[in-house]
């Protein structure tokens, strides 16, 4: 693929049999496409690709970001290096997670856009299967092209996958099994579920710790679901095996000087206001005096003014004061007296997960106590972390609060555990909220293409060879990831349909030995939701992209002189 560019400049060396076209479009459908182009006498900026045309163009651009991340899938997958090559930002990040690569290119052609629209929202609705949902939406268009070459009409082929989607779906329904109702058996579906998604991330060689930090960090959580209440914690230095899940909240910030360095039984006001001297802040206005002694009025009547804040926020009979912006020296040294432990400059995301956390209030006025909740935890200490001091609230009156902190070599691999680390979390809450799961491994895909392969049997007329064509794009699933580990994809592939033929339809891809085997012994299991989402939104996205038959290119409209 040529001309995919990153944001700010940056560039993909990668290069692709296939070209993505270059200007902006808007696609129509059904549109009367004489009357487009008696309009190009009107509009000279306007062309047309129809028919053909426009198709090729949308199936090369998708299966073009199709086969740029399929390198990516699957245990033994490759990492991609994005480089950013503007002049003020030369920062590079190494990473194989496709809503990372897909969000970091910028695209012209709209097919290829939609690719990376399917991967954002199956990053958001689930967390993992980013890869998979634009591998099979290539693929799925792969095998269209074909058709289209052979002269089966995309209607005909949008009804036929229509029908093989169906019956993809119930196979996959019957085939996931729910064992939410024993709470040692669905915690071990956790665990797996864990660690078949970190096997394909950078965490694959620690993949069983981290699966069991992730699934007692979620676990914390009892169900609300809210992800919020797990900060990581990025410090460089040690190993990946030195990241532990701390009971609480951690903050990277300081204590104010001469504050005590511990509370116990802490009542915490967080608040968004400014604790400095409240200068004359209109720009251009000055202050005329005739003696130094009106300076310092001056400078005591702010000093008056702050120091009745101060009273203020101390009358809400907090002994933790934690305030997102600065706080300068005259309140810092009026809370120190008071025995006020005072934390400044607590980031917007840190002050709004604190009073989640703590079951208090982000605060910006301080006239009326009685109608403030404060935060509470048991205890607020500083602590070490390496050579490092930071912050620790225990005993949250949330008790799902905690804190993944992550140890590592450097930036780049603590950025890469963490977005390794946020897909864990993702799917194990999604699994929670739909608790079935399916067996990994290609297992999935294999079961649905057969499927689909005996309802084709019993189907008469070109639907049959749309159905078909369905199930070929389901089994390239383990062949790219039995391909990406240097293995004989045809050899392995076709010893798992006969399998699956015969029978054992929990069998699937072993990675690390090159064979099949039985996915339950081995232990990789997936989430239910995960290849639901993957499998109805590929499909879907796929089929839209099919129906294009024009594509419109026009020129923003010229803005005319003095309007």
């Amino acid at each position: 693929m040529e001309g995919a560019f990153l944001n700010n400049g940056a560039t993909v060396d990668k290069v692709s049999n296939h070209s993505i076209q270059s200007k902006p479009k808007m696609i129509l459908k059904g549109s009367s496409r004489q009357s487009i182009r008696n309009s190009n006498a009107l509009l000279p900026h306007l062309s047309l690709s129809a028919g053909e045309n426009a198709r090729l163009s949308s199936f090369i651009g998708a299966i073009a970001i199709a086969d740029m991340v399929k390198t990516t899938l699957g245990p033994k997958g490759m990492d991609k290096i994005l480089q950013k090559v503007s002049e003020g930002d030369q920062s590079v990040s190494v990473t194989n997670d496709g809503a990372t690569i897909l969000r970091s290119i910028m695209l012209d052609n709209a097919a290829a856009k939609v690719l990376v629209d399917i991967a954002r929202v199956q990053d958001d609705e689930v967390g993992d299967g980013t890869t998979s949902v634009a591998v099979f939406c290539g693929e799925l268009l792969r095998e269209a092209e074909k058709l289209v070459n052979e002269r089966i009409h995309p209607q005909t082929i949008a009804a036929g996958w229509r029908m093989a989607r169906n019956i993809a779906r119930k196979a996959l329904e019957d085939s996931a099994v729910d064992n939410s109702h024993d709470e040692a058996l669905f915690r071990s579906d956790l665990v797996q579920i864990a660690t078949t998604t970190l096997s394909s991330k950078l965490l694959t060689h620690e993949k069983s710790y981290f699966a069991n930090l992730a699934v007692d960090a979620v676990m914390r959580l009892k169900g609300s679901n809210n992800l919020d209440h797990i900060q990581i914690l990025k410090k460089a230095g040690g190993r990946l095996k030195d990241s532990y899940l701390e009971d609480g909240f951690l903050m990277d910030k300081q204590i104010g000087v001469g504050q005590p360095k511990r509370v116990e039984n802490a009542k915490i006001l967080i608040a968004n206001t400014s604790m400095d001297t409240d200068k004359i802040k209109i720009y251009g206005s000055r202050v005329k005096v005739d003696s130094m002694n009106k300076v310092a009025e001056i400078e005591e009547a702010e000093k008056d003014k702050m120091r009745q804040k101060c009273d203020k926020i101390m009358a809400h009979g907090a002994n933790v004061f934690i305030n997102r912006q600065l706080i300068y020296n005259l309140p810092e040294s009026i809370f120190a007296e008071n025995g006020i432990m005072a934390i400044e400059h607590a980031d917007f995301d840190g002050v709004e997960r604190l009073a989640a956390v703590t079951g208090g209030e982000v605060v910006s006025t301080f006239d009326h106590p009685e109608l403030v909740t404060l935060g509470e935890c048991d205890v607020v200490e500083e602590i070490m972390i390496g050579e490092d001091k930071v912050i620790r609230l225990g005993g949250c009156k949330s008790g799902a609060a905690c804190t993944i902190v992550l140890r590592g070599a450097s930036s780049h691999l603590l950025d890469e555990a963490e977005r390794s680390l946020h897909d864990a979390l993702c799917i194990l809450q999604a699994t929670i909220k739909e608790p079935r799961r399916i067996c990994g491994g290609g297992c999935s895909e294999v079961l649905m293409a057969l499927a689909i392969d005996r309802e084709v049997e019993n189907t008469p007329g070109k639907k049959a060879i749309a159905m078909s064509a369905f199930a070929t794009a389901l089994r390239q699933m383990p062949a790219i990831i039995a391909d990406n580990g240097g293995y004989d994809s045809a050899e392995l592939v076709t010893q798992l349909r006969a399998k699956h033929a015969a029978g054992g339809n929990t069998w699937g891809l072993d990675m690390y030995q090159g064979k099949i085997t039985d996915m339950i012994d081995l232990g990789v299991m997936e989430s239910f939701k995960s290849k639901y989402q993957v499998l109805m939104s590929a499909s879907e996205a796929a089929e839209m992209i099919l129906r294009v038959d024009d594509v419109i290119k026009c020129a923003p409209r010229a803005r005319n002189e003095g309007h």
